[in-house]
Formats: structure tokens, C-alpha cells, sequence
């Protein structure tokens, strides 16, 4: 079944501690369910002195669930479900229930 949310596009969060935020997929992990949204569901990791990085207290992203983040409408930035619909040349493209509108090209 073809992905729904993909690396690289603009979700808006839509439960939980960072409703209404918007951010960009990093990655996508689908056998767990879950996505990585940049500056999205931060949270404070203590990680210790290496070679290459120092010690400390770090923040960085933490997994989310794929059923809590939706697609940002590419017409006003609202969320939106997404639907498939199949070209002529018999490319399956990602489609804004919302508006209509491509979400890719």
C-alpha cells in the first residue's frame, strides 16, 4: 500500500502536548507506526562526552504517532486527509481530500 505521509512533507500535529504545530517529517519508521517531525514532540536527553560531541543535557525529537500528525493542506496549511488518484500515464499520485489539490507532482 503506498504511504500516506512520506520524508519530507509539512504535517500539523493533531493531538497531544504540541497540538496545532506544524513541522517537517525527518523520517518515517511505518512497521512501528510512527514519524519523526523536526521540532515537534522535543524532548530532554542526558547523553555523555564523546570524541566527536560534548556532554550534557540535549534536546531532539522523539518519535510520534502517525495517527496524531496529518497532512498540511498545500492550499492554506490546514490538515487534511489524503487520497490517491491514478494518472493517465499510470502514475499514483497523493491527492488533498480537503481542496483537491497534489500534494506531489
Amino acid at each position: 500500500m503506498a504511504a500516506k505521509i512520506r520524508k519530507g512533507d509539512k504535517v500539523v500535529v493533531l493531538t497531544g502536548r504540541d497540538k496545532g504545530r506544524t513541522g517537517e517529517v525527518i523520517a518515517v519508521h511505518p512497521s512501528e507506526n510512527r514519524a519523526l517531525v523536526r521540532g515537534v514532540n522535543m524532548v530532554k536527553r542526558h547523553q555523555r562526552q564523546t570524541a566527536q560531541q560534548e556532554g550534557g543535557i540535549i534536546s531532539k525529537e522523539a518519535p510520534i504517532q502517525l495517527s496524531n500528525i496529518a497532512i498540511a493542506d498545500p492550499k492554506d496549511g490546514k490538515p487534511t486527509r489524503v487520497g490517491f488518484k491514478i494518472m493517465n500515464d499510470g502514475r499514483k499520485i497523493r491527492v488533498a481530500r480537503r481542496s483537491g489539490v497534489e500534494i506531489d507532482g
